[in-house]
């Protein structure tokens, strides 16, 4: 079976909710949630993982969570090969208040984990959502798993619950 860590960048607390239940979900154990804030040491730890859940909430003009900043900058730098590894992403944003950069640190991390070579999986209809614009919209899809407790708290159960059933026929046994 493939092993799977979760690297979560959060705030609020929303971001790791989903992260909580994908470990339940995916049977991962608590060592393998990484809360980048307090657990993460070096981007070497993403070798140790056949598939990687990665998620962070999203700040000012669409940025990630700043727990990401080093480590997506130093991946991009010394180009880590990803290749061989699946990746799905999922976060946290406020589609009213920051409507201009819904999620879009989905979108980011994207980019960064697929240009050294991971495959992305875990798109989402962006039916059902609200927003100006976001960086997660690829091909008419949401590139990952976008929640809005700010504004579609109603929503964000539903949402984790599709996106973790669709995502069971994405991840390699």
């Amino acid at each position: 079976m493939a092993k799977i860590g979760i690297f979560c960048g959060t705030a609020g607390g929303t971001s790791m909710a989903v992260a909580d239940a994908l470990a339940e979900a995916f049977g991962i154990e608590e060592d393998d949630v990484i809360n980048m804030e307090e657990d993460f040491d070096d981007i070497e730890q993403f070798e140790d993982y056949d598939v990687l859940f990665i998620g962070s909430s999203t700040w000012g003009q669409g940025d990630v969570h700043f727990s990401w900043v080093d480590p997506q900058l130093e991946m991009e730098d010394e180009e880590v090969d990803l290749s061989g590894k699946t990746v799905a992403f999922f976060g946290a944003g406020d589609s009213v208040k920051h409507g201009e950069h819904f999620c879009s640190a989905l979108g980011k991390l994207h980019k960064t984990f697929t240009s050294l070579g991971a495959k992305a999986v875990g798109s989402v209809e962006k039916d059902g959502y609200s927003y100006e614009f976001s960086l997660a919209e690829m091909d008419g899809k949401l590139c990952g798993l976008a929640i809005d407790n700010h504004n579609e708290e109603d929503k964000t159960e539903e949402r984790i619950e599709n996106w973790i059933s669709n995502l069971k026929g994405q991840i390699p046994a």
